[in-house]
């Protein structure tokens, strides 16, 4: 069972029950005698991905994951010629095809304009490819797919236009600016269905003809291929205010990277400036000159394609957008097919206050994906690598403050312990701050103290601070040596004294530690004629010490 990527004719696993077609053929025939008698010399043809002629160099078949030198002439000019008399004509975006083919022919010119190099690259038709994201596509909301070059948002446009065309008998007009989704030549390819397609003569000309097909063409569905530039930004956002569902790609990897794009950035909101009054900043806890989104962005879902058959969806866009632009982390929804055909996902985003940091529930309506896809599962989220963060209840409620947010969660996530980020005190499990924020005795920390809840005290806003911070309050410690823990603990405890005899701090809470370690802390702290005392609950029990 495979599953195949595709949207430049690379190879890899296909959704089950899908089909592929190539017309490989169709492209060998264009390629020099020498070359295609060293390709066909090669196993594994069905996974080639595209034949590389450069002047002066040997040509060179590439697969997924290798390289191969055919034979061991060089590319002449009459070779590339050879290509150049089989093909169409070369647009104005340097692209050439085969007439009702999805290969792609693209060229490198010299300062004088001669072509002295070819990349042929196979096209693929490939279907089954959106059944992750078949739910979304069929809802009516504008979706925007981003992703690495090659990783197969061509295809999944390509099938988008099909089902939607053959099966849900939408009006969808195809803008193919490279004929990449619909093939060369007037007569589209079969693969985008009884889905209609406007070329474009120049890329430049893209969005005027985006506009064209709303106004001459009464569709209800326009695909776009890779929209790069602000004219094409512009006439999506007036492509959506008419009610005409988009689904189209961008360059980009992840919704950060577009927003960051300033070219693109109007697809999703887009970014400004604003200087907020003294009051409300400190309302918001933030400086008064911040970053907000513009204005509502114009794809209401966003696709981040990973890999072949296994993608990140951010479901609203503007929410994700003013999560990011407030320094909070956002973690997408996952989707993937397993290998028996189920179409599985896991929503993982933090989640302040009372709600576990990753939260793990099922998604709206997740019975079924509509139109008789198979249901979606829910299974618990693990990191990519090491141990799993562990159980919703040990998730701690922390309010840092005058230590980094996000500083936080990623030494929390590369630690393993799951921790969520209080946005009000009295939601907290416990309370970080510095030694200096300590000091000045600000009235958070004291409202903080007034409620009960502990408070722990970093020597420094450090990644190595928080990170021993962190492994302390996991259960598994942090792996370190046990004759390094108890030297850490005694300090720990010594220097919380010392605080607390020189009026620094009433009350000191010290790290969380085994009642072995404890007991050593109690003893100091006895020596010393303070009070202490242990709070919360195992593996996360603590000394606190205080005046007598």
């Amino acid at each position: 069972m495979e599953h195949v990527d595709v949207a430049n004719g690379g190879m890899g696993p296909r959704t089950p029950g899908g089909s592929r077609t190539d017309d490989l053929d169709h492209l060998l025939q264009c390629l020099p005698a020498a070359v295609l008698y060293e390709l066909r010399q090669l196993d594994s043809l069905d996974s080639l991905l595209e034949v590389v002629l450069d002047l002066g160099r040997l040509p060179e078949a590439r697969f997924a994951g290798r390289e191969v030198d055919l034979g061991n002439a060089q590319i002449t000019h009459e070779d590339i010629q050879f290509v150049v008399d089989r093909v169409s004509p070369f647009g104005g975006d340097n692209r050439a095809g085969i007439e009702r083919t999805l290969h792609r022919i693209s060229g490198i010119r010299n300062r004088s304009g001669q072509l002295v190099g070819l990349t042929c690259r196979v096209g693929r038709a490939i279907t089954g490819t959106i059944r992750v994201v078949e739910d979304l596509v069929k809802s009516g909301q504008n979706i925007l797919l981003v992703g690495r070059p090659g990783v197969g948002k061509t295809t999944m446009l390509r099938e988008v236009a099909r089902v939607l065309a053959d099966s849900e008998h939408r009006r969808v007009v195809v803008v193919d600016t490279s004929n990449e989704i619909a093939g060369d030549g007037d007569v589209p390819h079969p693969a985008i269905g009884r889905a209609r397609r406007m070329q474009v003569v120049t890329p430049s000309r893209q969005h005027a003809v985006m506009i064209e097909a709303v106004e001459n063409h009464m569709p209800e569905v326009i695909i776009i291929d890779e929209m790069g530039t602000e004219e094409d930004a512009r006439a999506a956002r007036t492509i959506a205010e008419r009610g005409v569902q988009l689904v189209a790609t961008a360059h980009g990897n992840t919704l950060e990277n577009l927003l960051i794009n300033p070219t693109l950035s109007d697809l999703v909101g887009g970014v400004q400036s604003v200087t907020l009054s003294d009051e409300e900043a400190k309302r918001r806890r933030t400086q008064k000159a911040i970053l907000e989104r513009k204005a509502p962005p114009t794809f209401d879902v966003m696709v981040e394609i990973q890999n072949w058959d296994r993608v990140a969806v951010h479901e609203e866009v503007a929410k994700a957008v003013d999560r990011i632009l407030r320094g909070q982390t956002v973690t997408p929804e996952v989707r993937w097919v397993d290998d028996a055909g189920r179409v599985k996902a896991v929503r993982q985003r933090r989640i302040s206050g009372t709600t576990p940091a990753w939260e793990r529930e099922p998604l709206a309506g997740s019975a079924a994906i509509p139109n008789g896809n198979p249901p979606l599962e829910v299974e618990p989220w693990t990191r990519s690598a090491g141990p799993s963060l562990g159980s919703p209840l040990s998730v701690l409620r922390v309010y840092p403050f005058g230590v980094s947010r996000d500083r936080l969660l990623q030494t929390a996530s590369e630690s393993s312990v799951a921790i969520a980020l209080a946005d009000d005190v009295s939601e907290a499990d416990l309370v970080l701050t510095t030694k200096t924020h300590y000091r000045k005795g600000v009235g958070v920390l004291e409202s903080a103290e007034a409620q009960g809840k502990p408070v722990f005290v970093l020597r420094r806003n450090t990644v190595a601070q928080l990170r021993t911070f962190l492994a302390k309050m996991g259960a598994e410690g942090g792996g370190s040596d046990e004759s390094v823990e108890l030297e850490e603990a005694v300090q720990e405890a010594e220097e919380g004294i010392d605080m607390v005899l020189n009026g620094e701090l009433p009350v000191v809470h010290l790290n969380p530690q085994s009642s072995h370690v404890r007991r050593i802390q109690h003893r100091i702290a006895e020596r010393a004629q303070l009070r202490s005392h242990s709070t919360g609950r195992e593996p996360r029990r603590w000394v606190s010490i205080s005046g007598v």
